[in-house]
C-alpha cells in the first residue's frame, strides 16, 4: 500500500487536459504525414482522385484509407500514454499535476497493461467512475488493468523526474 493518496476526479481531468493537448498536437503530425503517404501513392497511381474534390474527400470516402487514418491516430494516442506509463509511470500532464500511474505494489506499469489501460479509459470518461467510487477513487481503466494513480508530494514528483536522467 502506498504513502501517497489516490487521485481524485479534478486532477485526473486536469492532467488529461494537458496530455489532450500533446496527443493533438501529434495527431496533427501524424495526419500530415498520412496526407504525404497519401499523395505518394496518387503520384504512384495506386489512388486516382477521379470523382473526388480533393485528397479529403478521396480518403472520406475510401474506406481502406479511410479506416487506416482511425486505426494509425488510435495506436499514436496509445502509444503515447503507453509509453510514458511504462517509463515514469507520469505523462506530460501527470507530472504538471504531480501524479503517477503504477501497480499497487508500486511497480511501473508492462507494455500490455499500459494498452489495456490506454483502451479501456475511454477517451478520458473511465474517470467519471472516481465520483462514484469515493472510498478507492477507482476509474474504470484503474479496475480493469490493475493500477492505481497517487498524487505524489513535490519532493517524490522532482526524485521521478529526476530518475530518468
Amino acid at each position: 500500500m502506498s504513502t501517497f493518496p489516490r487521485a481524485g476526479f479534478n486532477r485526473r481531468v486536469a492532467s488529461l487536459i494537458y496530455d489532450a493537448l500533446v496527443v493533438i498536437a501529434f495527431a496533427m503530425l501524424t495526419t500530415v504525414v498520412f496526407l504525404g503517404l497519401v499523395q505518394g501513392m496518387l503520384s504512384l497511381g495506386w489512388y486516382s482522385l477521379e470523382g473526388h474534390e480533393d485528397v479529403s474527400a478521396l480518403i472520406q470516402t475510401t474506406p481502406a484509407l479511410y479506416y487506416s487514418r482511425s486505426v494509425l491516430l488510435i495506436i499514436v494516442s496509445v502509444s503515447f500514454f503507453s509509453y510514458f506509463w511504462t517509463k515514469s509511470g507520469q505523462t506530460i500532464g501527470m507530472r504538471a499535476w504531480r501524479l503517477k500511474v503504477q501497480n499497487p505494489d508500486g511497480k511501473l506499469l508492462t507494455w500490455p497493461q499500459a494498452i489495456l489501460r490506454s483502451l479501456t479509459a475511454l477517451l478520458g470518461l473511465g474517470n467519471v467512475l472516481v465520483l462514484f467510487d469515493i472510498k478507492h477513487k477507482r476509474a474504470l481503466q484503474d479496475l480493469l488493468s490493475g493500477t492505481e494513480v497517487l498524487v505524489l508530494s513535490k519532493e517524490e514528483n522532482k526524485r521521478v523526474y529526476d530518475s530518468l536522467d
